[in-house]
C-alpha cells in the first residue's frame, strides 16, 4: 500500500458513455524519458496504474491475455466486472500442475475440497484431469501413470517468501451493462467507483472530484476531460499543468480505448487555462460596479476572522 502512495498520481472519471483515465509521468531526469503508466487491455478495456511499475507491466499482460483468451473462446468482449474479479483473484490465489502420479492428483483434490480451496472440482484444472481419469477408469482402460499433481499454495500476500503486488491499479472500460470504474488494492480486494484518484498527493484530486461528483454522471466527452486534467493539476501543487508531465485515455460509446496524443493533450489544457482566467476578470469587474465601504464603519460584531 505504501508503494501505491508513494507512486505518481493517477485518477479516473466516468460518465453514463465515457471514462478517462489520466496520470502524471515525470521523468526522474531530464535525460531520461518516463516511464508509461496508461496500459490497453483490450479496446474496450484499459488501465491506468500507481506504484511500482514492473508489477503493473505484468497485471496489464495478464489482463491483455485474459481478454484475447475471452474473445477467442466466446467471439465476445470480456466483461469489466469478470477481469477485475480475475485481477483481484490473481493476488491472493494461484494453481500450479506439474508432473507426478495419479495418486497425488487425488489426494491434491482431496486436500483443495477438504480446505475449501475448491468449491466445485469439475470446474477447475485439477477437477478437468479427475473427470478424465474417473472416465478411463469406467471404461476399465488401463492407466500407467497419470502424470498430473495439482499443487495448491498460497502467494504474494499469505506467503512469507512472497510479496504483493506493489501497484494499485484505476480499470476503465465499457461492455453492455455501461461504463464502469474500479480500483484494485494490493490487497486483492475492488470497488467500483464514480470517480477516484490514487498515488502521491491524490488526496488534492479527491478532493476536488469530490465537490463536483454529482455532475459526471451526465457529463459529456469533453467536461469529463476537462474535470480530469483540473483534477490533476491539484496533484502538481503549484507547478504548471503541461502534456509532457501527464497521459490522458478516454474509452466510450463508439470510441474504443486509445490514449491522446501530447498535441491534443496540450491544446485541451492551453483551452481550459484560457476559460479559466477570464472568469476572475468577470469578478473584477462586477466587483468594481458595487459600491465603496466606508473605511471608517466599525466592523460588524462577531465577524470571522480571515482564513489564511
Amino acid at each position: 500500500m505504501e508503494a501505491v502512495k508513494q507512486g505518481s498520481a493517477a485518477i479516473g472519471l466516468r460518465s453514463k458513455t465515457h471514462v478517462v483515465l489520466a496520470s502524471v509521468n515525470k521523468a526522474q531526469s531530464e535525460l531520461s524519458s518516463h516511464q508509461k503508466k496508461i496500459f490497453k487491455a483490450d479496446d474496450h478495456i484499459g488501465v491506468a496504474i500507481a506504484g511500482l511499475t514492473a508489477d503493473g507491466r505484468v497485471l496489464s499482460r495478464y489482463m491483455r491475455s485474459e481478454c484475447i483468451n475471452y474473445s477467442y473462446t466466446y467471439e465476445s468482449p470480456l466483461p469489466v466486472g469478470r477481469l477485475v474479479v480475475q485481477l483481484a483473484d490473481k493476488a491472493q490465489l494461484r494453481i500450479k500442475v506439474v508432473g507426478a502420479g495419479s495418486y497425488w492428483l487425488v489426494a491434491g483434490m482431496v486436500r483443495l475440497v477438504r480446505y475449501g480451496y475448491v468449491e466445485n472440482p469439475v470446474s477447475s484444472t485439477a477437477g478437468f484431469v479427475l473427470v478424465v481419469f474417473r472416465a478411463l477408469n469406467d471404461n476399465d482402460i488401463s492407466i500407467v501413470s497419470l502424470a498430473v499433481d495439482v499443487e495448491m499454495f498460497r502467494v504474494c500476500t499469505q506467503r512469507s517468501w512472497k510479496r504483493p503486488y506493489g501497484v494499485g491499479l484505476l480499470v476503465a472500460g465499457l461492455d453492455e451493462s455501461g461504463a464502469h470504474l474500479y480500483y484494485n488494492c494490493p490487497s486483492g480486494n475492488y470497488f467500483e467507483y464514480q470517480a477516484f484518484a490514487i498515488g502521491s498527493r491524490s488526496q488534492a484530486a479527491k478532493t476536488y472530484m469530490e465537490r463536483r461528483f454529482e455532475s459526471f454522471v451526465s457529463s459529456t466527452r469533453e467536461d469529463l476531460l476537462k474535470d480530469a486534467l483540473f483534477a490533476l493539476r491539484e496533484t502538481l501543487q503549484g507547478e504548471k499543468l503541461k502534456s509532457s508531465i501527464c497521459t490522458v485515455a478516454v474509452v466510450g460509446v463508439g470510441e474504443a480505448f486509445h490514449i491522446l496524443d501530447n498535441e491534443t493533450v496540450q491544446a485541451l489544457i492551453d483551452a481550459f487555462e484560457i476559460v479559466g482566467e477570464e472568469v476572475p476578470a468577470a469578478e473584477e469587474g462586477g466587483a468594481a460596479d458595487e459600491p465603496a465601504v466606508d473605511q471608517g464603519a466599525p466592523a460588524e460584531e462577531g465577524a470571522a476572522p480571515m482564513e489564511i
